[in-house]
């Protein structure tokens, strides 16, 4: 009976291999591999290091790369191991192993449903680290309660999934829970997979804070962006507004502030065409990740080269 048994999930393993090549495709594991060994080149070669901007650059593209290669090189070692467990298995007729084998392959169907998931992340900022902020709504310790538990829900969810993350803020509540907290989530698609979780989270129960035992609702705000390298500012346009009402009610709907940086990279780059209005307070002019004053300066190098070029100035 085991023989029967094993010859079955042997079909089954050996049907798994197309899989795993159409995955290595559509996962790119073959360009990422000729990518990590062009920066590893790049790392070793003299000076690389007295360029500290390039060299983070570099060590955090290397270690995503190495990270996905990783992830994929472990799907097929552990599929070549469960088939030569089966073969093994079933040439010595052996029903001891049986559970083992059927555990790997269930294991292997989970993990390549994950795996095909993360190919279909290829949206513009998918493979970005993520930056999650949580706030806790209205309604004092029951809501604040309510943050906390989804603060450690997502925390979890990173370390079961082998991300990693790291608190970037915190505010205890008054009595119990969290008024607000934000953590940096590292790792390849972290924001792909958490973008959708963004909004209003709302969580109806019999409050534990409450000596009547009452129904309460709760709700907590998830903010869920992607951490970025080049942040561009723009200004309201008020000569796109068909009525000055409308401009009025959106032209201070977003203000760049020190604050709002607080929790941004260290090597971010802001940009702005300029003049600007007030959607970037003059206090991030003296942020060394302001670069729209330089912006500009360029810029006017550029337009005086093509206008040289185009009146044939030499």
């Amino acid at each position: 009976m085991a023989v029967i048994e094993y010859d079955e999930y042997k079909q089954k393993l050996q049907a798994l291999e197309p899989t795993l090549g159409e995955l290595e495709k559509a996962l790119g594991i073959p360009k990422a591999r000729e990518e990590l060994a062009e920066l590893q080149k790049e790392t070793e070669q003299e000076g690389f290091w007295n360029d500290l901007e390039r060299s983070q650059q570099v060590s955090r593209q290397v270690k995503r790369l190495e990270n996905k290669i990783k992830k994929h090189d472990k799907l097929v070692s552990e599929w070549e191991d469960t088939l030569t467990l089966c073969e093994m298995a079933q040439e010595e007729d052996d029903p001891s192993q049986l559970e083992e084998v059927v555990s790997g392959y269930e294991t292997l169907e989970k993990e390549i449903s994950e795996r095909r998931l993360a190919a279909l992340l290829s949206g513009e900022y998918d493979a970005n680290n993520a930056i999650l902020t949580f706030h806790a709504g209205a309604g004092g310790t029951e809501a604040q309660d309510w943050t906390e538990m989804l603060y450690r829900m997502y925390t979890r969810w990173a370390e079961r999934h082998g991300y990693t993350y790291q608190l970037m803020d915190y505010e205890a509540g008054d009595e119990a829970g969290i008024k607000s907290a934000t953590i940096l989530i590292e790792g390849e698609n972290a924001y792909g997979y958490l973008k959708s979780e963004n909004g209003v989270h709302r969580l109806v129960r019999v409050s534990p804070f409450d000596a009547n035992a009452r129904r309460q609702t709760s709700f907590a705000a998830l903010e869920v962006m992607p951490e970025l390298d080049i942040l561009y500012m723009t200004r309201v346009q008020k000569e796109r507004f068909f009525n000055e009402e409308d401009y009025l009610r959106l032209k201070d709907s977003y203000i760049l502030t020190p604050e709002k940086l607080r929790n941004a990279k260290k090597d971010l780059c802001i940009l702005h065409p300029l003049p600007r209005v007030n959607e970037i307070s003059v206090a991030v002019d003296d942020d060394p990740r302001a670069c729209y004053f330089k912006q500009v300066q360029y810029g006017k190098y550029i337009r005086m080269a093509l206008i040289l070029k185009l009146l044939e100035i030499k």
